[in-house]
């Protein structure tokens, strides 16, 4: 059997749906929907391989990003591209701390929009499994109202958006 790079689709027998994630000496890390993080020797043979891709010694920051948008979006967990609000562009998020002789600290805009943007995919992919789980559905709405209420909290963020349609929407008066 061939190497496996990183993104490469599997799927264990005892741990579903995975990708690898990286490339140890002896075992893959796999990223496995239902059970996170866990390696498998590369002499393993009881998986199936969903897709190959070819291993490479070393990747870039870039392509393993790209990679990783790939295979969440191949998995429902991404909701194709969020822009960056134009007015944001090389933009930087200055921390500056209340008590003197601290140092300010700068962030880009881009890097914390990023993160804004992960955690509201990664609440999306929440509410799926919710829905798809074997709760109540007592339970499945008592979840879901924590859920709205999050996404209520994180509406500061919209302004960094570029479309409305990718905003965060908490409970609606009536």
């Amino acid at each position: 059997m061939s190497l496996l790079g990183i993104g490469s689709r599997v799927k264990h027998p005892a741990y579903g749906d995975g990708v690898i994630i990286e490339v140890d000496v002896i075992a893959y890390q796999v990223c496995f929907m239902q059970y996170g993080i866990k390696p498998v020797g590369k002499e393993y043979e009881g998986w199936e391989i969903i897709e190959a891709i070819e291993h490479v010694e070393s990747v870039s920051f870039t392509e393993a990003e790209k990679s990783l948008v790939k295979i969440l979006e191949s998995f429902g967990g991404v909701s194709g591209t969020v822009d960056l609000g134009d007015k944001w562009n090389n933009g930087v998020m200055i921390l500056r701390p209340g008590e003197d002789g601290l140092k300010e600290k700068e962030i880009p805009i881009d890097s914390f929009f990023h993160k804004i943007v992960m955690v509201r995919d990664r609440l999306r992919v929440m509410e799926q499994r919710i829905n798809s789980s074997k709760l109540s559905d007592e339970e499945k709405v008592n979840l879901q109202q924590y859920i709205t209420r999050i996404y209520g909290s994180l509406t500061t963020f919209n302004v960094l958006f570029k479309r409305k349609d990718d905003h965060f929407v908490g409970e609606r008066s009536a």
